[in-house]
């Protein structure tokens, strides 16, 4: 690890454990399963000869496949193009790994989030941090604020929308097991049940072929979608939970992970520094003009 690396993870870490410390007992972060690894974690914990990996010498980080635009190109996690791509090896980098000691292994999306052994050190794959999901897995510190999007095709009635209610009374469908899955039964409400699909691809096949008046997605991948995949679809608007709370993505770890703290050490300097500004202003600047709906 260069010494200008290992210095920012060195003065991190000691405010991660103090921040936890003095965190209050009734707050509900500190109560949160995914955050609870901060308050342990040590500077020489997290020297990369010292981290708890699946391979020694070797950070194994596991996503999906396809591996779909614009979190990664070319369905390639391996070439540090497209966002998640750029910052897991940000975070590797972090640690102290070059780009020829990190290894990619394929881990269907539905499957990561499940109790148990994990064949990876995190999983990096647009899961969203949500309490159900946090009493099986770890998750890291939030590495992008996601909002939910509504796709449909031009002219469609459903192009015409302008708030959440509006919604109820058009078929919808998501990926199984997102939480734009989650969006559409508990936020919208419809009145039809939704329609389900193994992934993305599936449901954008069904919104071509007229299954479905409108799929949701988040944000970044309904901007490729409706720009590049599907032509003469647009994004009708996007929105946040009712909570009014942010939602975001976190790296997935199997439950109890002594990697965590140190991954969020690694993403609060490159949050610090600036670089994740920087790798999100690259691969998702356009996402930022999508209307909200009410």
């Amino acid at each position: 690890m260069s010494k200008r690396r290992s210095a920012a993870l060195a003065s991190l870490v000691p405010l991660l454990v103090l921040a936890a410390a003095c965190a209050p007992a009734d707050d509900e972060s500190a109560a949160d399963p995914s955050t609870d690894s901060t308050a342990s974690v040590s500077a020489d914990a997290c020297e990369t000869d010292q981290l708890p990996l699946l391979t020694d010498g070797t950070l194994t980080i596991g996503t999906d496949s396809p591996a779909y635009e614009p979190w990664f190109v070319d369905n390639d996690p391996t070439n540090g193009e497209g966002y998640e791509s750029a910052v897991a090896y940000a975070v590797a980098e972090q640690l102290g790994f070059s780009a020829d000691e990190v290894t990619w292994v394929t881990v269907p999306f539905n499957t990561s989030y499940k109790p148990g052994a994990k064949p990876f050190d995190f999983d990096i794959n647009q899961i969203s941090i949500t309490p159900s999901r946090a009493k099986v897995v770890d998750f890291s510190d939030g590495y992008y604020a996601a909002a939910q999007a509504v796709i449909a095709l031009k002219g469609s009635p459903v192009s015409e929308i302008s708030s959440i209610a509006d919604l109820a009374d058009y078929n919808l469908g998501a990926q199984t097991g997102t939480t734009s899955l989650s969006a559409i039964t508990d936020i919208i409400k419809p009145a039809n049940d939704p329609l389900v699909f193994e992934d993305t691809n599936a449901a954008k096949q069904a919104l071509n072929n007229g299954q479905v008046d409108a799929i949701l997605a988040d944000l970044p991948t309904a901007f490729y979608i409706s720009a590049v995949e599907i032509s003469g679809s647009e994004i009708v608007g996007q929105f946040q939970p009712e909570t009014g709370e942010q939602e975001e993505f976190g790296m997935l770890f199997e439950k109890g992970s002594e990697l965590v703290p140190c991954v969020d050490a690694a993403l609060a300097a490159l949050r610090e520094d600036g670089t994740l500004d920087e790798i999100q202003q690259r691969w998702l600047s356009d996402v930022v003009s999508v209307p909200e709906l009410s």
